[in-house]
């Protein structure tokens, strides 16, 4: 069990969370390992929701939704593999966009010539 403490605008809001793992009870390595986790989920659930804008999704037929969550999940991963574009996520999603030897370099991660 970790129970978590913020105070957003001064106001505090408690919480308790209740997790299963393998790993020995020492606090420390507990906590280094939610974190991480919540670190991981939050920056990924972050870049979905804001850049793809999937919390508005309205795709609920059939498999649409998840097929569509891959989908972003796997662009999202590749878009964060292309480091020679300095720029947020969104950046290079839209620079991909707009040229296309840039998203010939997303998709198969190798250096344009020249």
């Amino acid at each position: 069990m970790v129970e978590a403490e913020r105070i957003i605008q001064g106001e505090i809001s408690r919480e308790r969370r209740y997790y299963i793992s393998s790993l020995s009870g020492q606090a420390k390595q507990l906590g280094r390992a939610v974190r991480s986790h919540w670190g991981i989920e939050n920056s990924l659930h972050w870049v979905l929701d804001v850049d793809f804008g999937e919390d508005q999704s309205r795709k609920r037929k059939n498999h649409a939704a998840e097929n569509f969550a891959m989908l972003c999940r796997l662009a999202v991963n590749l878009i964060k593999q292309e480091k020679t574009a300095r720029r947020s996520v969104k950046g290079r999603r839209l620079k991909a966009c707009w040229d296309e030897d840039y998203l010939v370099r997303v998709l198969t991660s190798m250096p344009l010539p020249g």
